[in-house]
């Protein structure tokens, strides 16, 4: 039988505007919930790894065991492993995967994490079920999503009302589920989990140069990146509707008072014994 595949298409691709917010990402500003639970000697699988900072991290926390990052996107796994050996980490190597089958045997891991990875996939309970089977009993299976129905912004603005609104549609028209944070525990209990603790956690944007680092890396991603050309596409968004999206976010980002906040949904579930 052949092994299910991909079926969901990556809303965000890897133009620059993307990856200067994914190489931004740590393990203590990414998955604090996960860090008092990492012990030296673990071996850890970071799926969906991108540019390897989370991976980095990781790898740095347990020096006497071993983390693998995997991504479905060869071209960005050239990216993470410049990281890691930038950083001088022996313990760490990656690989080219598909979530929804792994191809490592039945618990390999300790710890197997993703952070922001199911709201892209096309069934986050395989994948649930496929990161479960390959973690040793006892270990853990610690997933982070934003939800984007739940972010917020100061001051109100019709245009970043519209870039939400845009954004969803074609994140479901790629088969993912953008508020995906608010549905791991629900995805959790279907992929046969029992032991989960559910958890949220937020990044903020509100200092001058937050606000211009988080609304230039949007305003730019609307216009020129996988995402804007997916919008277009599929009929979603004239290239007019994407620039005035982008000059909102610009003109949100000038506001001395603005203020964004992201929601992330994050669920530890421990593999019974």
């Amino acid at each position: 039988m052949p092994k299910p595949q991909e079926t969901a298409v990556y809303t965000h691709g890897h133009h620059p505007s993307v990856l200067r917010s994914h190489t931004w990402r740590t393990a203590a500003n990414s998955a604090p919930y996960l860090l008092d639970r990492l012990q030296p000697h673990m071996r850890i699988l970071d799926v969906g790894c991108g540019p390897g900072t989370i991976t980095a991290d990781f790898a740095a926390l347990v020096p006497d065991g071993h983390v693998t990052g995997v991504d479905r996107a060869p071209e960005i796994l050239e990216r993470a492993r410049a990281t890691a050996a930038g950083r001088g980490l022996a313990n760490v190597d990656f690989a080219v995967a598909d979530v929804h089958a792994l191809d490592y045997p039945d618990g390999t891991f300790c710890v197997v994490h993703a952070h922001q990875v199911l709201q892209h996939v096309g069934d986050p309970v395989r994948a649930l079920r496929e990161m479960r089977r390959v973690t040793r009993p006892n270990g853990f299976v610690a997933v982070r999503d934003s939800d984007y129905a739940a972010m917020i912004w100061y001051p109100a603005s019709a245009g970043m009302d519209a870039w939400l609104d845009l954004y969803r549609r074609v994140a479901r028209a790629n088969g993912g589920e953008p508020d995906a944070g608010r549905r791991l525990k629900s995805w959790a209990l279907r992929a046969g989990f029992t032991d989960i603790t559910a958890t949220s956690g937020t990044w903020t944007f509100s200092t001058p140069g937050e606000r211009r680092w988080w609304s230039d890396l949007w305003a730019e991603r609307t216009v020129a990146s996988a995402y804007a050309a997916q919008a277009t596409g599929g009929g979603h968004a004239t290239e007019a509707q994407l620039r005035a999206v982008s000059a909102a976010w610009r003109e949100w980002g000038k506001q001395p008072d603005g203020w964004f906040s992201v929601l992330h949904g994050e669920i530890l579930c421990r593999k019974e014994a």
